[in-house]
């Protein structure tokens, strides 16, 4: 729940969010010199850091600025709605911030020698990836048609079983049959 407001004079916040919607800045102003300090506040608790509580608060009365016209007094209080844009930016700011890896320079080196090997190693397997693939090409072929295709179902589009009997129009124990046959086909014809 925010904290009751500033003075005893009551604030309109459901009227200060209609006139932001009408563009008059000085309600946002209004809004923000009444609710920084607690709207700081809860920022702050979420993504515990002053620095970063601070440009979850700019970002979002850019939000409330934005989204001003999209506030539906039926739906609940302006002030609660103000609250909530706050702390689903903290949130979405600590979110986004848990992706995030700093790295110094000799994990920065490191990474990059990794990333060039991996690039090289891949470059060769390449080839050899190719030569797999037309063996398995091969090997597919040589498989009854029910089977390949029950192969290709499952293994190309991600088909569960019942889903394969439902469009091969086949009973289920027969699919898995044919799955698990044809799986032991190719894995001798691949070696």
């Amino acid at each position: 729940m925010p904290p009751a407001p500033l003075s005893d004079n009551v604030f309109d916040h459901d009227a200060a969010l209609l006139a932001c919607a009408r563009g008059d800045q000085r309600a946002l102003h209004t809004i923000y010199e009444r609710e920084s300090s607690f709207l700081l506040g809860v920022a702050k608790r979420i993504v515990r850091d002053h620095a970063t509580a601070e440009d979850v608060l700019h970002d979002a009365f850019v939000s409330i600025w934005q989204r001003a016209a999209s506030f539906d007094a039926s739906r609940g209080a302006g002030r609660g709605w103000i609250y909530s844009i706050v702390r689903h930016t903290a949130l979405n700011r600590l979110r986004d911030s848990s992706h995030e890896t700093t790295l110094d320079d000799t994990a920065t080196a490191q990474y990059d020698a990794q990333t060039a090997m991996l690039a090289w190693q891949t470059q060769g397997e390449a080839w050899s990836r190719q030569a797999d693939l037309g063996q398995l090409e091969r090997c597919l072929d040589r498989l009854e048609p029910e089977r390949r295709h029950c192969l290709l179902h499952a293994y190309v589009e991600g088909c569960s079983h019942s889903e394969i009997a439902t469009r091969l129009k086949t009973p289920l124990g027969t699919v898995k049959a044919w799955i698990q046959r044809g799986l032991r086909s190719l894995r001798e014809c691949m070696q």
